[in-house]
């Protein structure tokens, strides 16, 4: 907690208390800039990655793929550009993403798409914490909405790990229903 003390005049003492998070001192919350966020995903990567096959059924089939990954700034670092394209079990898979910083709100929106749907997902707002991203949305699942949760985790400067989990029950539970790593291709 910050306490402030102003004197106002005719003597009057004016305290004011502000609260921070108990995750981060307010003064970090506040500095914290997080344009730069991505920057060590700039490159080509080759991927591996799985997906449940069908989520929220119980069913525990996984799908695997492998193809490239390249990660291009835009926007001088306010945005960039995620294009995959994989191959597998279950045939061909391109995939886009759009990232855009918000400097106001100092968070990232992840903004996916696919080839056979042609258009943009609902947005995952979130930022980095302590080197892990965390980003949330709220989507439309057959006749439900959803919560889907995608957690970005840098395990080396040359690999990356990404999961992505869907919750029907408002959060109290997660399934895992896509997990890739990618590892830089170098030169």
């Amino acid at each position: 907690m910050l306490v402030t003390t102003l004197r106002r005049p005719a003597g009057l003492l004016v305290v004011i208390l502000l609260a921070a998070s108990p995750r981060t001192p307010l003064a970090a919350q506040s500095a914290r800039d997080g344009q730069h966020d991505f920057d060590f995903h700039i490159g080509t990567w080759t991927t591996t990655l799985a997906r449940l096959q069908h989520p929220l059924t119980g069913d525990t089939t996984w799908l695997h793929y492998t193809g490239t990954t390249v990660v291009r700034k835009v926007w001088h670092g306010l945005a960039n550009l995620v294009e995959l394209e994989a191959h597998g079990s279950a045939g061909n898979f391109q995939a886009l993403s759009l990232r855009l910083y918000n400097p106001a709100a100092r968070q990232w929106s992840l903004n996916f798409s696919n080839s056979r749907s042609g258009t943009l997902s609902e947005s995952s707002i979130g930022e980095f914490r302590d080197g892990r991203g965390e980003f949330i949305s709220q989507e439309p699942y057959g006749e439900r909405t959803i919560l889907v949760r995608f957690l970005i985790q840098p395990l080396t400067r040359d690999s990356v790990r990404f999961e992505q989990s869907f919750s029907d029950d408002g959060g109290r539970t997660w399934e895992l229903n896509w997990v890739a790593t990618d590892v830089r291709v170098k030169g």
